[in-house]
């Protein structure tokens, strides 16, 4: 008996991107347990037509935790000029960090919603990809106000030493 395939459902969305940027984005990618690569490179497994993202801008890499039958999923960044933030973090060049089942990450005004799916299969595991028509990921943006002027200015600051 075949075991069942972990699953990663993958959205993409970008704001200004025609839909020829995703035109060699697959449906359905199968893959072995080697690091799945992303970037505008011929040689990346899920190639992407940006002009600011590097040739192989991340891989998504699965590993075995210790104790676990099950793969998990680490994010890398491989690119050198950019950076991916990834459920609040910002990750630089060769750095990584594990995947939970429900993942926000963002790079060269890519947005992308990765959720992982538990397979007990090891030597495979499954991508299904899907082009959102709207963003995936919304950050509050800072709001400005003017609560700073209704602070008195007579009362130094507590540690001022005044």
């Amino acid at each position: 008996m075949e075991k069942p395939l972990t699953v990663l459902r993958v959205s993409l969305y970008h704001p200004t991107l025609s839909p020829s940027a995703f035109a060699n984005v697959p449906p359905r990618l199968q893959h072995d347990t080697s690091p799945l690569l992303l970037g505008r490179g011929q040689d990346t497994h899920l190639q992407l037509q940006l002009p600011h993202l590097s040739r192989r801008h991340l891989s998504l890499e699965p590993y075995l935790e210790k104790g676990s039958a099950l793969l998990a999923f680490c994010l890398k960044t491989l690119s050198r000029k950019g950076c991916v933030w990834v459920n609040g973090l910002t990750l630089r060049y060769l750095e990584q960090i594990p995947l939970s089942t429900v993942n926000r990450v963002s790079f060269s005004g890519i947005q992308m919603l990765l959720r992982v799916e538990e397979g007990t299969s090891l030597e495979a595991f499954v991508c299904y990809f899907h082009v959102s028509p709207s963003p995936l990921i919304y950050r509050p943006e800072a709001e400005e106000t003017d609560e700073w002027e209704g602070i008195s200015q007579e009362q130094p600051p507590p540690g001022s030493g005044q």
